[in-house]
């Protein structure tokens, strides 16, 4: 399934994130001996001891809600953040990153879907946090793009649209404040069951967990 995957990413020079939560360090060895390199998880518990224990050469992403008090687990090795939905948050990735001497891409994370469940800024949101004083003192995050999560329905319609939506505000942060920025790039989007969709609408990253690893 890698290899077929990995087929249809290849004429748009979309990166699979394989999201790999929940599962053992086997299953994950297994994909990284067939060539893959990113990885992605959602909770600190999990990608923590894997990252100690896995080969160093993966590129770990965080993909889930990250809670302030724990960004300092996965400041010393964590390559991308996808959910930044904060100011708040940005600023503690910022003082971690700091005591660490590194630079952390961080994608801010958009609600797109109709699910209230879902976390994500709306566009004004963000808008406050990028001309925001305390983001241009930073120096040790970087804003990469931008993620999001369509809404979990069989209504390709509606998927498509949302994806469209999240292409627009891409290109409209772009235009506005990262058109001199060549690391402004990232757009995340599609999982298992949309990413063909996504691909086709724009999406730099897809995560993709089921169909490389199985049902949960």
């Amino acid at each position: 399934m890698l290899s077929t995957i990995l087929s249809e990413l290849k004429p748009s020079g979309t990166r699979l994130v394989a999201v790999s939560k929940t599962k053992p360090t086997e299953s994950i060895m297994a994909l990284y001996e067939e060539g893959q390199r990113i990885f992605g998880e959602n909770r600190v518990q999990e990608i923590v001891p894997k990252h100690d224990t896995l080969p160093k050469d993966i590129e770990w992403h965080f993909i889930g809600r990250l809670q302030i008090n724990k960004v300092k687990y996965i400041a010393p090795f964590i390559r991308c953040i996808h959910s930044v939905e904060s100011l708040r948050l940005l600023e503690e990735i910022e003082k971690q990153a700091g005591k660490n001497d590194r630079v952390i891409d961080c994608l801010l994370q958009f609600h797109i879907c109709d699910e209230a469940t879902k976390i994500g800024m709306t566009i004004e949101e963000a808008d406050l946090l990028l001309q925001s004083a305390a983001l241009q003192a930073m120096g040790h995050v970087r804003i990469a793009g931008i993620m999001g999560m369509a809404t979990f329905t069989d209504d390709v319609v509606q998927i498509r649209q949302e994806f469209k939506n999240l292409k627009g505000i891409f290109e409209r942060l772009k235009n506005r404040y990262f058109q001199d920025s060549s690391t402004f790039r990232e757009i995340s989007m599609g999982m298992s069951g949309d990413y063909q969709i996504a691909i086709e609408e724009g999406s730099t990253l897809v995560r993709i967990g089921t169909l490389l690893f199985g049902k949960r």
